[in-house]
C-alpha cells in the first residue's frame, strides 16, 4: 500500500492521526474522531491552531475555556448542507460530548495567536459549483484564503457526483514561489456514497519521482507532499472529500500540469 494512503486504525474513537513528523513534513495535522452517543473527546491544541469540523452528528462543544454548545446538523455528510465548525487558536483545550452518533475532525496548522475562538457555519457557508460537465463539483468553504481569522489553516469540503473528476485539471502547490505557486501540503479525508464504494488518486510529479495512484475507500485519507493529485468517483459513486492545507503562506497559488494547460482559462 502506498505511504501516502492512510487507512483508519479502528472503527471508533479516533480512527485517524496525522501529525507533521509522521507525515515527513513542516505543516498540517489531521485527526478524526468517530463517537457513539453519550462518547467523548478531548484534546489540545499546543503551538497549533485547530478547526474542529462536524463531518457528522451533533456534540456538545467546548474550547478555549467556553462552552459553544451543540454544534452540528446533518447525520449524514452527503446531505451536503453546511458544516458547524470551531475555529480554535494555538493554547487551547477542547472537549467534545456525542449528543447523536457524530465524526469530527480535527485540522491544524501552526499557530501564531493572532485570532480569537470562534463559530464556523453553518451561516455564511454556501455550497457553490467549480467546474463544469464532468469536471463538475460542489464546495463548501470553511477556511480559504478570503478569511482573514486563521493564521495558517486552508479548510474546505469538496462533494463530487459520480462519474466526474475533481482537484482537475491537474495542478500543484510544492514551490515557495509567490505570487506564482505556493507550498502548501494537503490531505484528503476521503468519504463514499455508498460505503461501499471506491474513487481513486493520483499524486504525481512532472518528472515521475514521484506517481502513485491509489484505490481509496471510504474513511481513508491521503497525504499530498508534493505534485499534482487529481481525484475520480466512478459511475455510481459519489465522493466527498474534506481538504486541509498549509505551508508557510496562507496562499493558494497554483501551477497546472503541462498535460492539461489547454483546459485551463488563460
Amino acid at each position: 500500500m502506498s505511504r501516502l494512503l492512510r487507512r483508519p486504525f479502528g472503527s471508533h474513537g479516533e480512527v485517524h492521526r496525522i501529525t507533521p513528523a509522521d507525515a515527513g513534513w513542516r505543516h498540517v495535522g489531521f485527526s478524526l474522531w468517530r463517537l457513539r452517543a453519550g462518547e467523548s473527546a478531548a484534546g489540545a491544541t499546543g503551538t497549533d491552531e485547530a478547526i474542529l469540523v462536524m463531518v457528522e452528528g451533533k456534540a456538545r462543544i467546548s474550547g478555549a475555556g467556553r462552552d459553544w454548545g451543540v454544534m452540528g446538523e446533518r447525520l449524514d455528510v452527503f446531505e451536503k448542507t453546511p458544516p458547524h465548525c470551531l475555529y480554535l487558536p494555538d493554547g487551547s483545550d477542547w472537549r467534545a460530548e456525542a449528543e447523536s452518533d457524530c465524526v469530527i475532525a480535527v485540522c491544524s496548522a501552526p499557530g501564531k495567536g493572532g485570532h480569537p475562538a470562534r463559530r464556523i457555519g453553518p451561516d455564511g457557508i454556501t455550497l457553490t459549483q467549480r467546474g463544469e460537465g464532468s469536471n463538475a463539483r460542489f464546495i463548501n468553504n470553511i477556511a480559504m484564503e478570503a478569511e482573514d481569522w486563521c493564521d495558517s489553516l486552508l479548510v474546505t469540503e469538496v462533494f463530487t457526483p459520480a462519474g466526474n473528476w475533481s482537484s482537475y485539471p491537474s495542478h500543484r502547490h510544492d514551490e515557495d514561489d509567490f505570487p506564482r505557486i505556493t507550498y502548501l501540503e494537503e490531505t484528503y479525508y476521503h468519504r463514499l456514497n455508498p460505503r461501499d464504494g471506491w474513487a481513486v488518486q493520483r499524486v504525481y510529479t512532472d518528472d515521475g519521482s514521484l506517481d502513485e495512484v491509489m484505490a481509496v475507500k471510504d474513511g481513508d485519507v491521503v497525504l499530498v507532499p508534493r505534485g499534482h493529485h487529481p481525484c475520480g468517483a466512478p459511475h455510481g459513486f459519489e465522493l466527498y472529500y474534506l481538504n486541509v492545507m498549509a505551508g508557510p503562506r496562507r496562499a493558494w497559488r497554483f501551477v497546472k500540469a503541462p498535460e492539461v494547460e489547454h483546459m485551463m482559462p488563460k
